[in-house]
């Protein structure tokens, strides 16, 4: 279908945990909001790729449908005029 690019999103946990622990955070705590972090960026965030690559699969679904929407309409005709011309 296409080729898929792979886009890096980076995250600089360790300026992230330097930052957290100057407020008031343990080690401990800063590298598990770092981490939590890092894996929310990573997986749950949509890329600018997978945005593009979204829109190009709806907009060729959206040709998919309106092919298929035309040969029910062209079936349909076909069909009543079938049952005009018996009648």
């Amino acid at each position: 279908m296409y080729n898929k690019v792979m886009t890096t999103l980076t995250f600089d946990t360790y300026t992230y945990v330097k930052k957290l622990k100057a407020v008031g955070f343990t080690e401990e705590q800063a590298e598990v909001q770092a981490e939590t972090i890092k894996e929310l960026i990573s997986e749950q965030l949509a890329t600018k790729q997978d945005i593009n690559d979204l829109k190009r699969d709806m907009k060729e679904m959206e040709l998919r449908m309106t092919v298929k929407l035309g040969a029910i309409m062209t079936t349909g005709i076909a069909i009543v005029a079938a049952i005009v011309k018996l009648f």
